[in-house]
């Protein structure tokens, strides 16, 4: 009993001691004031990073648009990673923790874990090579493996590609093995013209055309003037007319549905109908001898 006694009298007086509040408080009013002001660092950072870039676009010699997005996102990255680092090593030695031994004794550890952090160290040089050769950028519409979409982040580890129908995909770069990249060069956008077997093909052809060299100033993504190539096919009910045009990158969609619109328009004024499903009924009747 008295040795039951004595250890709850202990526990008593550690628990309260002044000093030992007045010491946790002290400790935890300082791991608040870090991580606040690392918050807030990485916030000035990215600011920073932001006004730096915003001001090299003025410059008269700049890199492309899309390598700043990609560097300034990047940098973002990283400013984040070393910030929280540093903030964790301070937590570490506010709790009381010896850093010094800790960090080599993960040196150590380092070693063994090794062969088990080979796909984060074969994410981490992917993503450098990304960046490095320029194979797609923030901005950029890519499609990698099965997904397709616009790149919203590249980090040292992971890619973001965010698909047009809001979902963002997020794949290790390590994973990225094929990319196809449809903003670096211009796109062609392709519309194609059905017409009745009826139609005065010559006419439809002299109408179009008049048309496209209208068309060639009226949107400014266009790059070359739209071509008229021809009859593209044949089919049961209809004769198809392709019209194809060079524009900016990703711009394809919009000028085709533009050039869809207004060929459209310009083939009902002059009175040529789109074809329609038509069926042609023969009543044979045959002779009684």
């Amino acid at each position: 009993m008295k040795l039951v006694e004595k250890l709850w009298d202990q526990m008593i007086d550690y628990i309260t001691n002044i000093e030992l509040w007045i010491s946790l408080g002290q400790g935890i009013l300082k791991i608040c004031l870090i991580f606040i002001i690392a918050i807030a660092f990485i916030r000035i950072g990215k600011l920073a990073i932001s006004k730096v870039f915003l001001f090299r676009g003025k410059a008269p010699i700049r890199i492309s648009e899309r390598r700043e997005n990609t560097l300034a996102r990047l940098l973002e990255n990283i400013l984040t990673y070393v910030v929280y680092f540093i903030a964790i090593i301070m937590v570490l030695e506010t709790l009381g923790l010896d850093v010094a031994a800790l960090l080599a004794g993960a040196g150590i550890v380092g070693l063994a874990v090794g062969f088990g952090a080979q796909n984060l160290v074969r994410d981490i040089i992917t993503g450098f090579f990304i960046i490095f050769e320029d194979q797609f950028s923030v901005g950029d519409y890519v499609r990698i493996s099965s997904f397709e979409g616009t790149v919203e982040e590249i980090g040292l580890r992971t890619s973001k590609i965010k698909s047009w129908t809001g979902e963002v995909h997020i794949l290790p770069n390590g994973n990225i093995t094929e990319v196809t990249n449809f903003s670096l060069n211009n796109s062609i956008a392709v519309v194609d013209i059905s017409i009745a077997y009826e139609s005065d093909i010559p006419k439809v052809e002299r109408i179009i055309q008049e048309l496209l060299i209208e068309i060639q100033d009226k949107y400014e993504d266009i790059i070359h003037p739209p071509e008229l190539l021809g009859v593209q096919n044949l089919v049961a009910s209809e004769v198809t007319l392709r019209v194809t045009c060079e524009v900016a990158p990703m711009k394809h969609f919009h000028i085709a549905r533009m050039l869809r619109k207004d060929i459209k328009i310009r083939l009902s004024e002059k009175g040529i109908e789109i074809p329609y499903p038509r069926m042609v009924m023969y009543n044979r009747k045959e002779e009684v001898s």
